[in-house]
């Protein structure tokens, strides 16, 4: 009788094994007989139809997509329980810090599950906060948000950027503070833009794209130009400041300098982190001076003492130094090295009690030192752990400061610092459903597939067994020049609390170790991104945190494209994958949205041949292969992302589907009214965050615990 019962369980196992591995009946997906020539080598491209998201097939496929998807995960008992929990430990009031315009506090602040954060003003630090903004108003669903903020000197005017769905299109209004009043004016046509308020209130200085209509549709995201608005007229009578439409790829970035006495031009190339910079008076009308005019390292201007310039560079100096120019005398062996390169990379600068407060990175986590204007050393501001300063807040003529801090186990806390007494004393500091003490974060390295070192962080339950058999999520980024530091989620704590391990791979392409790391991982040099992803990825399996079966891989955006390369490169080294807003078609990227300001990252197959032949080894939708056991795929994107196109996911996925021929799922999530993720309401992002997890979940058969 136990031998028989015995045989029923093995059978219905057997059974539920069966079902669940069982193909997924995806939407069939056309395919077109579209060939591309690049350098003499036939690209056939038979998902081009997907690039149009309004065509009408397009439309009915993605909605296919969507209800497998949502099928899929949403039948999980475990979906609801997640987005359950996920919402109790995402409520929690949030701060930003606060910063000084006049005499007046400004700060952001979310109750803890409001869609959008909420912008106040106080007239000192221990008065009631008064809302300037709340952008929960502009909509019933969230989704139109703050996505800029520009003060004038006296903290009394405010120009403010709304985004909708996710867009990085801003349309600008403004506000007079204190009677609580928009101007009629509406400035249009802006992304990423700089507000520079002249001191004296009458205006500003902007940069903005052409009216659409006005050039070519190829060219609406080129040919940037400043504007001078005077404050009550409108955006039509608004004065051109400055253009160079001989170099249709540059953009310039305005501010005015803390005293009021320049206008500075901080001149770009896409996300080339190299720049230019060009300055004249506020009040003259004489062409702009170029006092750096090459593109050859990267310039931030950190501060004026009159007319002699504080910049944070990397000329010659690939992990950063300060050089002072005096622009009386602007030769470049004139220039004055304040704080010569070392072993650390100098992240950011400012300037706050007339001293230079300074982040290094030391192997990806912040020290904070400061010197005086000549460089001399005052010391370091111990910080509360091994972590990140996400940001300094302070006036060059005031010792107050605020430190923004936060790790992997320290959730974003905000410290006031005074020059005066060099007393640190928390100012602000969540209260979330959690105790630090029961986990433990390490950082170890491993070693890449050519013996470079790469630094992982590792983040778990302080009683985890090494036993090669913990579900582990690791993520990664590398590129673009941007670090990946320590910082605190609710989101990786839900997946630790469910005994996940969270690790983060410092990748080359990134800013970790400077300029030459950045440059190991860029262009024909991205493979070694891959390769040290890799990497990182059989160091955890090999020391026993994790197996193939249970480790997911996560990125997002140029993390996308990570994850979806390395899945394509080693589908055995993965239990489930996660790419969200992903780049995917290597070879087109440049065509859509702001991808040519990528170019100088990541190359041009069509302009190099050169270019297309490093992009087509690794480009994911050209590496899909047949006969191949991909694992378990998630990939994200949304429908009004216009910085990487949804197009992307939606190619990838339809090539994944039709030549995977396995059990496993591959999977699309296209969000609606949705962007690349900045200004995305608490509510999607908890939505989101559910089918991520219950989707690794249910592949790992955690969902039945």
């Amino acid at each position: 009788m136990k031998q028989l019962n015995l045989f029923v369980l093995l059978t219905v196992l057997l059974v539920l094994w069966s079902c669940g591995q069982k193909r997924l009946d995806y939407p069939a997906a056309k395919k077109v007989d579209v060939v591309d020539d690049y350098h003499g080598v036939k690209v056939a491209d038979p998902y081009r139809w997907l690039e149009d998201a309004d065509a009408e097939d397009t439309k009915a496929w993605v909605e296919a997509e969507n209800k497998i998807t949502f099928d899929f995960i949403r039948s999980s008992p475990v979906y609801e329980k997640t987005k359950e929990r996920l919402t109790q430990l995402w409520n929690y009031e949030k701060y930003s810090a606060p910063f000084k315009k006049g005499k007046r506090y400004f700060f952001s602040k979310n109750d803890g599950l409001q869609n959008q954060n909420v912008f106040y003003m106080q007239s000192s630090l221990k008065a009631k906060p008064v809302v300037v903004i709340d952008p929960n108003t502009f909509s019933k669903d969230g989704t139109v948000a703050l996505s800029g903020l520009a003060l004038s000197e006296d903290g009394t005017l405010l120009a403010y950027g709304i985004s909708r769905s996710g867009s990085d299109q801003q349309e600008y209004h403004i506000r007079n503070i204190d009677s609580g009043k928009d101007y009629d004016e509406v400035i249009q046509w802006c992304k990423f833009a700089g507000i520079a308020w002249k001191h004296d209130n009458s205006g500003f200085f902007y940069n903005r794209f052409p009216k659409p209509g006005t050039v070519a549709k190829e060219d609406e995201n080129k040919f940037n130009r400043v504007y001078w608005h005077k404050l009550g007229t409108p955006q039509s009578q608004d004065k051109l400041v400055y253009k160079d439409d001989s170099n249709k790829e540059l953009g310039f970035w305005p501010f005015i300098t803390e005293d009021g006495t320049y206008l500075v031009l901080h001149v770009y190339s896409g996300t080339d982190p190299r720049n230019m910079i060009y300055y004249r008076k506020v009040n003259s009308k004489r062409p702009f001076t170029k006092l750096i005019d090459k593109l050859e390292a990267e310039y931030s201007f950190i501060y004026n003492d009159g007319p002699v310039f504080y910049f944070k560079t990397n000329l010659d100096a690939p992990k950063g130094k300060i050089v002072a120019i005096d622009i009386r005398k602007p030769a470049r062996k004139q220039w004055r090295e304040i704080i010569p390169e070392n072993d650390d990379v100098l992240d950011f600068v400012t300037v706050i009690d007339h001293k230079l407060v300074t982040a290094y990175m030391h192997d990806v986590h912040h020290l904070l030192k400061v010197f005086d204007l000549k460089g001399q050393a005052l010391g370091e501001i111990k910080l509360p752990a091994i972590g990140t300063v996400g940001g300094l807040s302070g006036k060059s003529d005031e010792s107050e400061m605020f430190i923004t801090f936060t790790s992997f186990l320290y959730p974003t806390t905000i410290f006031r610092y005074d020059f005066n007494d060099g007393q640190m004393e928390v100012f602000r500091q969540p209260k979330i459903d959690f105790n630090p003490d029961t986990y433990v974060t390490k950082q170890v390295f491993c070693q890449s597939k050519d013996g470079t070192r790469i630094p992982i962080f590792i983040t778990h339950k302080k009683d985890l067994k090494l036993d090669g058999n913990n579900p582990t999520l690791l993520y990664g980024y590398g590129g673009f020049n941007i670090s990946i530091r320590p910082r605190f989620s609710v989101s990786r704590l839900f997946w630790m609390e469910k005994g996940g391990v969270y690790a983060v791979a410092n990748l080359r392409g990134g800013s970790e170790y400077g300029e030459e790391w950045h440059k190991a991982g860029m262009l024909a040099n991205k493979q070694n991104v891959f390769d040290d992803f890799i990497a990182a990825a059989e160091w955890l399996i090999a020391n026993n945190y994790t197996n193939n079966k249970k480790l997911a891989i996560n990125g997002g955006s140029n993390g996308g494209l990570l994850t979806a390369a390395c899945m394509l490169q080693r589908p055995d080294l993965f239990g489930a994958v996660v790419s969200q807003v992903p780049v995917i078609d290597m070879l087109r990227y440049h065509k859509f949205t702001v991808g040519h300001f990528w170019i100088p990252e990541y190359g041009n197959a069509e302009a190099s041949a050169e270019d297309f032949k490093f992009l087509y080894a690794y480009s994911p939708l050209h590496n899909v292969k047949e006969n191949v056991d991909y694992p378990p795929t998630l990939v994200t994107t949304a429908d009004t992302d216009d910085r990487v196109a949804p197009l992307h996911a939606k190619k990838f996925v339809a090539t994944l589907q039709a030549k995977y021929k396995g059990s496993n799922p591959i999977l699309l999530r296209v969000e609606t009214k949705a962007g690349h993720g900045a200004g995305k309401p608490t509510t999607k992002r908890i939505e989101e965050t559910a089918d991520i997890y219950t989707f690794l979940f249910k592949v790992f058969g955690m969902d039945r615990n």
